[in-house]
């Protein structure tokens, strides 16, 4: 009986002093172990069960998997002394974690280092590079016949395709970052710009600026259309002017139908019955004087003669 007891308190000894000496290595981790602060052995990059000496060794646990670093958004000046806001961001991952502990210890001091490795390579790269390399990619290109149609004006510098373009210059900071990062047992997958933006007065100034194009594209799109208006109304007055030209020939050339039509069937009626037409004549002349109409005539005139004969020639009143 004591012996049993004997052998449980032995299980029960070792039970407690494995386990101190186990661990679990997580798939996407891998360990150092720590003795006294120092590392022993190997890196243990393999998932499972695996064992240290209790008490006095520690497990330090690095991750294995790409992690996100995203800066703070900084101004920086470009080539051309444009001032503009830059977000970057990047991709990590732990490669030598041995190094790693060395160095920084720790993710929060990797960030940190991070902060000063990729915002001095960004910072450095963005001065010495024109505004259009960094907002431009290496396919852009531009439909000039679109914008024409839009009134907007363009110049060659506007049409030139970058020499780097966007992508090549993340490359160039990732290539210019990632030979800083090895001694840190720290491997840079990734950078990309995430943001670019200008400064709030610089911002301003262009938003300005584009109102201002604006205005003047639509002055003289309103310009052309009063200059169209003018000459649709000029073309219109023109053809006013011949509809009544052609009218007014037609109309003179009616009345003097009318008039050769009447002087004919006047010659006519003369010819016909001359007395008539005296009579007719005369009936005329009197309808052109009023009721109370005094008429001065000289005696040598020839109406006065005529009024004379027709005179004598009608039956005496009574």
């Amino acid at each position: 009986m004591s012996r049993i007891i004997a052998i449980v308190f032995l299980v029960l000894i070792g039970l407690l002093l494995a386990k101190p000496a186990m661990f679990v290595v997580d798939q996407a981790e891998q360990v150092i172990i720590v003795q006294f602060g120092q590392p022993v052995g190997e890196v243990i990059t393999e998932p499972g069960l695996h064992w240290k000496k209790p008490f006095i060794q520690d497990v330090r646990r690095f991750d294995k998997r790409i992690m996100p670093w995203d800066g703070d958004v900084s101004q920086v000046p470009t080539l051309g002394r444009e001032f503009i806001l830059v977000d970057a961001t990047a991709r990590w991952k732990i490669a030598d974690p041995l190094k790693f502990m060395q160095s920084v210890r720790d993710e929060s001091g990797a960030r940190t280092r991070l902060d000063d490795i990729i915002d001095s390579v960004v910072r450095d790269i963005i001065s010495g590079t024109d505004l259009e390399e960094i907002v431009r990619s290496a396919d852009w290109d531009v439909d000039v016949k679109t914008l024409a149609e839009e009134g907007v004006a363009v110049n060659e510098v506007d049409l030139d395709k970058p020499k780097k373009g966007r992508e090549r210059l993340e490359q160039e900071i990732l290539a210019a970052a990632a030979k800083q990062t090895p001694e840190l047992g720290i491997e840079l997958v990734d950078v990309r710009l995430k943001r670019i933006n200008y400064i709030d007065s610089v911002r301003a100034q262009v938003e300005n600026r584009m109102v201002s194009e604006r205005q003047s594209i639509a002055e003289r799109f309103r310009s052309e259309g009063q200059g169209r208006s003018q000459e649709i109304l000029g073309e219109m007055q023109r053809e006013l002017r011949t509809i009544r030209s052609e009218a007014e020939r037609q109309a003179a050339e009616i009345r003097g139908k009318a008039d050769a039509e009447a002087t004919k069937i006047y010659g006519e009626s003369y010819g016909a019955d001359p007395e008539f037409y005296a009579f007719l004549s005369t009936l005329e002349s009197y309808r052109s004087m009023g009721a109370n109409t005094t008429l001065m005539l000289g005696a040598d005139s020839e109406f006065f003669r005529y009024l004379e004969s027709t005179k004598r020639r009608s039956p005496q009143a009574p």
